[in-house]
Protein backbone atom coordinates (compact mmCIF):
# COMPACT_ATOMS: atom_id res chain seq x y z
CA UNK A 1 0.00 0.00 0.00
CA UNK A 2 1.06 3.59 -0.53
CA UNK A 3 0.38 4.57 3.13
CA UNK A 4 -0.64 3.07 6.44
CA UNK A 5 -4.37 3.68 6.04
CA UNK A 6 -6.77 0.76 5.84
CA UNK A 7 -9.13 0.04 2.99
CA UNK A 8 -12.83 -0.03 3.76
CA UNK A 9 -15.63 -1.81 1.93
CA UNK A 10 -19.09 -0.29 2.32
CA UNK A 11 -21.95 -2.59 1.34
CA UNK A 12 -25.20 -0.70 0.70
CA UNK A 13 -28.66 -2.22 0.56
CA UNK A 14 -32.11 -0.64 0.38
CA UNK A 15 -33.33 -0.69 3.97
CA UNK A 16 -36.03 -2.01 6.26
CA UNK A 17 -38.21 -0.91 9.17
CA UNK A 18 -36.70 -1.35 12.62
CA UNK A 19 -39.68 -3.44 13.71
CA UNK A 20 -42.76 -5.09 12.13
CA UNK A 21 -44.97 -2.42 13.68
CA UNK A 22 -47.08 0.34 12.16
CA UNK A 23 -45.02 3.21 13.56
CA UNK A 24 -41.69 1.78 12.42
CA UNK A 25 -43.09 0.97 8.99
CA UNK A 26 -44.50 4.49 8.66
CA UNK A 27 -41.11 6.05 9.49
CA UNK A 28 -39.38 3.81 6.96
CA UNK A 29 -41.90 4.41 4.18
CA UNK A 30 -41.79 8.18 4.76
CA UNK A 31 -38.02 8.22 4.22
CA UNK A 32 -38.10 5.77 1.31
CA UNK A 33 -41.00 7.33 -0.59
CA UNK A 34 -39.74 10.88 -0.04
CA UNK A 35 -36.68 10.16 -2.19
CA UNK A 36 -37.10 11.79 -5.61
CA UNK A 37 -35.06 8.93 -7.10
CA UNK A 38 -37.84 6.55 -6.07
CA UNK A 39 -40.84 8.79 -6.80
CA UNK A 40 -40.01 11.65 -9.15
CA UNK A 41 -43.41 13.36 -9.12
CA UNK A 42 -43.76 17.07 -8.38
CA UNK A 43 -43.43 17.36 -4.56
CA UNK A 44 -46.41 19.73 -4.47
CA UNK A 45 -48.54 16.90 -5.82
CA UNK A 46 -46.77 13.94 -4.21
CA UNK A 47 -46.33 15.07 -0.61
CA UNK A 48 -50.06 15.48 0.16
CA UNK A 49 -50.73 12.05 -1.35
CA UNK A 50 -47.84 10.53 0.60
CA UNK A 51 -48.66 12.10 3.95
CA UNK A 52 -52.44 12.10 3.87
CA UNK A 53 -53.15 8.86 2.02
CA UNK A 54 -50.24 6.43 1.70
CA UNK A 55 -48.70 6.94 5.15
CA UNK A 56 -52.17 6.65 6.67
CA UNK A 57 -53.42 3.56 4.88
CA UNK A 58 -50.38 1.46 4.02
CA UNK A 59 -48.29 1.13 7.20
CA UNK A 60 -50.75 -1.12 9.10
CA UNK A 61 -51.08 -3.41 6.07
CA UNK A 62 -47.33 -3.51 5.39
CA UNK A 63 -46.60 -4.16 9.06
CA UNK A 64 -48.75 -7.30 8.93
CA UNK A 65 -46.80 -8.48 5.90
CA UNK A 66 -43.50 -7.94 7.70
CA UNK A 67 -44.83 -9.93 10.65
CA UNK A 68 -45.22 -12.92 8.33
CA UNK A 69 -41.54 -12.97 7.34
CA UNK A 70 -39.80 -11.43 10.37
CA UNK A 71 -36.97 -13.54 11.78
CA UNK A 72 -36.06 -14.01 15.44
CA UNK A 73 -33.02 -11.77 14.94
CA UNK A 74 -34.94 -9.10 13.01
CA UNK A 75 -35.80 -8.15 9.44
CA UNK A 76 -34.68 -10.79 6.90
CA UNK A 77 -33.01 -8.17 4.72
CA UNK A 78 -30.94 -6.84 7.60
CA UNK A 79 -30.18 -10.20 9.21
CA UNK A 80 -29.06 -11.85 5.96
CA UNK A 81 -27.12 -8.77 4.81
CA UNK A 82 -25.32 -8.71 8.17
CA UNK A 83 -24.44 -12.40 7.84
CA UNK A 84 -22.99 -11.72 4.41
CA UNK A 85 -21.00 -8.78 5.77
CA UNK A 86 -19.61 -10.83 8.65
CA UNK A 87 -18.55 -13.69 6.37
CA UNK A 88 -16.91 -11.26 3.96
CA UNK A 89 -14.99 -9.68 6.82
CA UNK A 90 -13.69 -13.09 7.86
CA UNK A 91 -12.74 -13.95 4.28
CA UNK A 92 -10.89 -10.71 3.49
CA UNK A 93 -9.04 -10.92 6.80
CA UNK A 94 -7.86 -14.43 5.96
CA UNK A 95 -7.02 -13.88 2.28
CA UNK A 96 -5.88 -10.27 1.77
CA UNK A 97 -2.35 -9.24 2.80
CA UNK A 98 -3.51 -5.71 3.68
CA UNK A 99 -6.11 -4.76 6.34
CA UNK A 100 -9.63 -4.39 4.94
CA UNK A 101 -12.67 -3.41 7.01
CA UNK A 102 -16.20 -4.31 5.82
CA UNK A 103 -19.32 -2.46 6.97
CA UNK A 104 -23.00 -2.47 6.03
CA UNK A 105 -25.28 0.53 5.50
CA UNK A 106 -28.84 1.00 4.34
CA UNK A 107 -29.97 3.77 2.02
CA UNK A 108 -33.05 4.18 4.20
CA UNK A 109 -33.34 3.26 7.87
CA UNK A 110 -30.67 1.55 9.95
CA UNK A 111 -27.78 1.00 10.02
CA UNK A 112 -27.37 4.44 8.50
CA UNK A 113 -24.55 5.51 6.21
CA UNK A 114 -23.27 7.78 8.98
CA UNK A 115 -23.13 4.87 11.43
CA UNK A 116 -21.19 2.69 8.99
CA UNK A 117 -18.87 5.56 8.02
CA UNK A 118 -18.07 6.29 11.67
CA UNK A 119 -17.19 2.62 12.20
CA UNK A 120 -14.85 2.72 9.21
CA UNK A 121 -13.29 5.98 10.38
CA UNK A 122 -12.71 4.54 13.84
CA UNK A 123 -10.69 1.76 12.20
CA UNK A 124 -8.42 4.21 10.41
CA UNK A 125 -10.00 3.74 6.99
CA UNK A 126 -9.19 6.47 4.45
CA UNK A 127 -10.10 4.63 1.23
CA UNK A 128 -13.61 3.23 0.76
CA UNK A 129 -14.88 0.88 -1.92
CA UNK A 130 -18.66 1.28 -2.21
CA UNK A 131 -20.74 -1.68 -3.41
CA UNK A 132 -24.48 -1.18 -3.87
CA UNK A 133 -25.97 -4.65 -3.43
CA UNK A 134 -28.05 -4.39 -6.60
CA UNK A 135 -26.99 -6.70 -9.44
CA UNK A 136 -28.66 -4.50 -12.06
CA UNK A 137 -28.10 -0.72 -11.97
CA UNK A 138 -31.09 1.59 -11.66
CA UNK A 139 -31.35 5.24 -10.75
CA UNK A 140 -33.97 4.16 -8.19
CA UNK A 141 -31.54 1.92 -6.29
CA UNK A 142 -27.82 2.20 -7.02
CA UNK A 143 -27.92 5.93 -7.80
CA UNK A 144 -30.13 6.53 -4.76
CA UNK A 145 -27.52 4.79 -2.61
CA UNK A 146 -24.79 7.04 -4.00
CA UNK A 147 -26.95 10.11 -3.39
CA UNK A 148 -27.37 9.05 0.23
CA UNK A 149 -23.63 8.50 0.60
CA UNK A 150 -22.79 11.93 -0.80
CA UNK A 151 -25.39 13.56 1.43
CA UNK A 152 -23.75 11.97 4.45
CA UNK A 153 -20.42 13.54 3.47
CA UNK A 154 -21.73 17.11 3.24
CA UNK A 155 -20.69 17.86 6.80
CA UNK A 156 -17.51 15.78 6.68
CA UNK A 157 -14.38 18.01 6.89
CA UNK A 158 -12.14 15.37 5.32
CA UNK A 159 -13.50 13.06 2.64
CA UNK A 160 -12.09 9.57 2.25
CA UNK A 161 -10.92 8.44 -1.15
CA UNK A 162 -13.94 6.77 -2.77
CA UNK A 163 -14.31 4.13 -5.45
CA UNK A 164 -17.89 3.62 -6.65
CA UNK A 165 -18.59 0.29 -8.31
CA UNK A 166 -20.93 -0.40 -11.20
CA UNK A 167 -23.40 -3.25 -11.26
CA UNK A 168 -22.61 -6.92 -11.83
CA UNK A 169 -25.52 -7.99 -14.03
CA UNK A 170 -23.23 -9.96 -16.35
CA UNK A 171 -20.45 -10.97 -13.96
CA UNK A 172 -19.64 -14.60 -14.82
CA UNK A 173 -19.50 -15.58 -11.13
CA UNK A 174 -22.95 -14.07 -10.59
CA UNK A 175 -24.45 -15.83 -13.60
CA UNK A 176 -22.91 -19.17 -12.62
CA UNK A 177 -24.12 -18.76 -9.03
CA UNK A 178 -27.69 -18.13 -10.18
CA UNK A 179 -27.58 -21.07 -12.58
CA UNK A 180 -26.14 -23.35 -9.91
CA UNK A 181 -28.92 -22.36 -7.50
CA UNK A 182 -31.45 -23.36 -10.17
CA UNK A 183 -29.70 -26.67 -10.75
CA UNK A 184 -29.67 -27.35 -7.01
CA UNK A 185 -33.41 -26.71 -6.83
CA UNK A 186 -34.07 -28.99 -9.79
CA UNK A 187 -32.03 -31.74 -8.17
CA UNK A 188 -33.85 -31.25 -4.86
CA UNK A 189 -37.30 -31.50 -6.43
CA UNK A 190 -36.29 -34.28 -8.81
CA UNK A 191 -37.29 -32.50 -12.03
CA UNK A 192 -36.56 -29.54 -14.28
CA UNK A 193 -39.36 -27.00 -14.46
CA UNK A 194 -40.18 -23.91 -16.45
CA UNK A 195 -38.06 -21.09 -14.99
CA UNK A 196 -39.57 -17.68 -14.25
CA UNK A 197 -37.05 -14.89 -13.65
CA UNK A 198 -38.85 -12.12 -11.77
CA UNK A 199 -37.34 -8.65 -11.25
CA UNK A 200 -38.54 -5.72 -9.19
CA UNK A 201 -40.32 -3.36 -11.54
CA UNK A 202 -39.94 0.39 -12.06
CA UNK A 203 -42.15 2.80 -14.02
CA UNK A 204 -41.62 2.40 -17.75
CA UNK A 205 -41.15 6.18 -17.95
CA UNK A 206 -37.87 5.89 -16.05
CA UNK A 207 -36.44 3.58 -18.70
CA UNK A 208 -37.74 5.83 -21.48
CA UNK A 209 -35.79 8.63 -19.83
CA UNK A 210 -32.56 6.64 -19.91
CA UNK A 211 -32.50 4.30 -16.90
CA UNK A 212 -30.60 1.16 -18.08
CA UNK A 213 -32.33 -1.15 -15.59
CA UNK A 214 -34.53 -3.19 -17.96
CA UNK A 215 -31.64 -3.73 -20.38
CA UNK A 216 -29.44 -5.00 -17.55
CA UNK A 217 -32.19 -7.30 -16.26
CA UNK A 218 -32.80 -8.74 -19.70
CA UNK A 219 -29.08 -9.39 -20.06
CA UNK A 220 -28.97 -11.31 -16.79
CA UNK A 221 -31.96 -13.45 -17.78
CA UNK A 222 -30.50 -14.26 -21.17
CA UNK A 223 -27.12 -15.22 -19.73
CA UNK A 224 -28.68 -17.44 -17.05
CA UNK A 225 -30.84 -19.15 -19.68
CA UNK A 226 -27.76 -19.73 -21.83
CA UNK A 227 -25.80 -21.11 -18.86
CA UNK A 228 -28.67 -23.55 -18.17
CA UNK A 229 -29.03 -24.35 -21.89
CA UNK A 230 -32.70 -23.40 -21.84
CA UNK A 231 -34.76 -23.00 -24.98
CA UNK A 232 -36.92 -19.91 -25.49
CA UNK A 233 -40.01 -21.81 -24.32
CA UNK A 234 -38.30 -23.01 -21.13
CA UNK A 235 -38.09 -19.66 -19.35
CA UNK A 236 -40.01 -16.42 -18.81
CA UNK A 237 -38.82 -12.93 -17.86
CA UNK A 238 -41.21 -10.77 -15.76
CA UNK A 239 -41.38 -7.75 -13.44
CA UNK A 240 -43.11 -7.65 -10.07
CA UNK A 241 -43.99 -5.11 -7.35
CA UNK A 242 -45.69 -2.41 -9.41
CA UNK A 243 -47.40 0.37 -7.53
CA UNK A 244 -49.80 3.11 -8.61
CA UNK A 245 -51.66 3.60 -11.87
CA UNK A 246 -48.97 4.44 -14.41
CA UNK A 247 -47.45 1.83 -16.71
CA UNK A 248 -44.51 -0.11 -15.30
CA UNK A 249 -42.07 -2.45 -17.01
CA UNK A 250 -43.77 -5.41 -18.65
CA UNK A 251 -44.54 -8.27 -18.71
CA UNK A 252 -46.17 -8.06 -15.28
CA UNK A 253 -45.44 -11.02 -13.02
CA UNK A 254 -48.96 -11.49 -11.65
CA UNK A 255 -50.65 -11.40 -15.05
CA UNK A 256 -48.06 -13.71 -16.57
CA UNK A 257 -48.24 -16.32 -13.81
CA UNK A 258 -52.04 -16.38 -14.01
CA UNK A 259 -51.78 -17.08 -17.74
CA UNK A 260 -49.12 -19.81 -17.65
CA UNK A 261 -51.40 -22.75 -16.66
CA UNK A 262 -53.64 -22.09 -19.67
CA UNK A 263 -50.51 -22.33 -21.80
CA UNK A 264 -49.82 -25.80 -20.42
CA UNK A 265 -47.14 -24.63 -17.99
CA UNK A 266 -48.32 -25.90 -14.61
CA UNK A 267 -45.04 -26.49 -12.80
CA UNK A 268 -42.63 -23.61 -12.32
CA UNK A 269 -39.67 -22.38 -10.35
CA UNK A 270 -39.31 -18.67 -9.69
CA UNK A 271 -36.02 -16.89 -9.07
CA UNK A 272 -35.60 -13.16 -8.41
CA UNK A 273 -32.14 -12.16 -9.70
CA UNK A 274 -32.56 -8.46 -8.86
CA UNK A 275 -32.44 -9.25 -5.13
CA UNK A 276 -29.04 -10.13 -3.71
CA UNK A 277 -30.70 -10.75 -0.33
CA UNK A 278 -34.13 -12.19 0.41
CA UNK A 279 -36.61 -9.63 1.72
CA UNK A 280 -40.30 -8.87 1.88
CA UNK A 281 -40.59 -8.77 -1.92
CA UNK A 282 -39.27 -12.30 -2.31
CA UNK A 283 -40.37 -13.98 0.91
CA UNK A 284 -43.92 -12.63 0.84
CA UNK A 285 -44.78 -11.21 -2.57
CA UNK A 286 -43.19 -13.96 -4.64
CA UNK A 287 -43.42 -16.97 -2.35
CA UNK A 288 -46.91 -16.29 -1.01
CA UNK A 289 -48.79 -13.87 -3.28
CA UNK A 290 -47.52 -14.95 -6.69
CA UNK A 291 -47.47 -18.58 -5.60
CA UNK A 292 -51.12 -18.40 -4.59
CA UNK A 293 -52.13 -16.65 -7.82
CA UNK A 294 -50.38 -19.29 -9.91
CA UNK A 295 -52.01 -22.18 -8.04
CA UNK A 296 -55.45 -20.57 -8.05
CA UNK A 297 -55.14 -20.23 -11.83
CA UNK A 298 -54.52 -23.96 -12.28
CA UNK A 299 -50.85 -24.26 -11.45
CA UNK A 300 -49.78 -27.54 -9.86
CA UNK A 301 -46.29 -26.87 -8.48
CA UNK A 302 -44.63 -23.60 -7.50
CA UNK A 303 -41.27 -23.28 -5.73
CA UNK A 304 -39.22 -20.16 -5.12
CA UNK A 305 -35.43 -20.40 -5.46
CA UNK A 306 -33.86 -18.30 -2.67
CA UNK A 307 -31.59 -15.33 -3.31
CA UNK A 308 -27.85 -15.93 -3.04
CA UNK A 309 -27.89 -14.36 0.45
CA UNK A 310 -24.78 -15.36 2.44
CA UNK A 311 -24.08 -18.51 0.40
CA UNK A 312 -20.51 -19.50 -0.53
CA UNK A 313 -21.22 -18.51 -4.15
CA UNK A 314 -22.28 -15.03 -3.06
CA UNK A 315 -19.18 -14.71 -0.87
CA UNK A 316 -16.98 -15.68 -3.83
CA UNK A 317 -18.76 -13.16 -6.06
CA UNK A 318 -18.31 -10.27 -3.65
CA UNK A 319 -14.72 -11.25 -2.90
CA UNK A 320 -14.05 -11.06 -6.64
CA UNK A 321 -15.71 -7.64 -6.87
CA UNK A 322 -13.66 -6.37 -3.94
CA UNK A 323 -10.38 -7.77 -5.24
CA UNK A 324 -10.87 -6.41 -8.75
CA UNK A 325 -11.76 -2.92 -7.53
CA UNK A 326 -9.01 -2.35 -4.97
CA UNK A 327 -6.12 -3.28 -7.25
CA UNK A 328 -5.08 0.34 -7.69
CA UNK A 329 -4.94 0.78 -3.93
CA UNK A 330 -2.56 -2.12 -3.31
Amino acid sequence: MTDNKKIGVLLMNLGTPDAPETGAVRRYLREFLSDSRVVDLNPLLWKPILNLVILTLRPPKVAKVYQQVWMDEGSPLLVLSQRLKDKLQTQVTEEFPMPVAVELAMTYGNPSVETAANKLRAQGVDKILVIPMYPQFSSTTSAAAYDRLMKSLKSCPHWPELHLTGDYADNPLYITALADSVRAQWEKQGERRHLVLSYHGIPKRYVSNGDPYSRRCELTSRLVAEELELGDSDWTHVYQSRFGREEWLKPYADETLRALPDMGIKKINVISPAFSIDCIETLEEVTLELGDEFKHSGGVAFDYIPALNDSPDQISLYMNIIEENIKNWT
